[in-house]
């Protein structure tokens, strides 16, 4: 294990973008099924598999890029370029991500109009985002090493995937929906007489 923990700083210098890639997809995923214990009920591990189908094909990928063209545009820590990076990030990057999520799931569930969750949740999604990815972001953009920023965002993207799995199989993109179904369940478990 220690092993493993050791190659990894030399992987990401060696391949950055397969381990980035790789890392944000194992993240992302683990958020899906994080949410699916949350709701309770059994693990769906073809859902699981296509949240990290998406993840692979797409956002571990387009993430990679995304973060590579933004230091390339606005290089370096200073504060107007970190600003002016995040600014891009939530203007342009954040709805082509959360886009190709609801339509690329939508997709791989075999659903006949993929655009349809997109249509109901994506403002809401978008405005619950504004709340969590800025702050992820700017830290990012300020403290976090070029070559390993996809990752950093996969690891906090594990909370946002968790949000975001759940609001596309149940939720309405809203932080209440989610709040809501975690206070039911808490109430359920307190109510809930001890076993004997």
């Amino acid at each position: 294990m220690a092993g493993w923990w050791r190659a990894l700083p030399r992987a990401a210098g060696l391949y950055p973008w397969p381990t980035n890639v790789l890392l944000y997809t194992g993240l992302f995923s683990a958020g899906d099924a994080l949410q699916q214990r949350l709701r309770g009920g059994p693990a769906d591990w073809g859902q699981t598999r296509r949240v990290a189908t998406l993840a692979v094909t797409f956002h571990g990928n387009f993430n990679y890029a995304w973060l590579r063209l933004l230091e390339l545009a606005l290089p370096g820590r200073a504060p107007r370029a970190v600003l002016t990076k995040v600014l891009c990030d939530q203007l342009l990057g954040g709805p082509i991500a959360l886009s190709a999520f609801y339509v690329g799931m939508s997709i791989l569930q075999g659903q006949d109009d993929i655009f349809l969750d997109l249509k109901q949740k994506f403002w809401n999604t978008y405005k619950s985002g504004l709340m969590y990815w800025p702050f992820v972001q700017l830290t990012n953009f300020s403290l976090i090493p070029v070559h390993w920023r996809t990752a950093y965002t996969g690891l906090c993207g594990f909370l946002w995937a968790t949000f975001l799995c759940f609001s596309q199989q149940t939720g309405d993109g809203t932080l209440k929906s989610a709040f809501i179904l975690l206070r039911t369940k808490a109430a359920g478990a307190v109510e809930r007489p001890p076993e004997k």
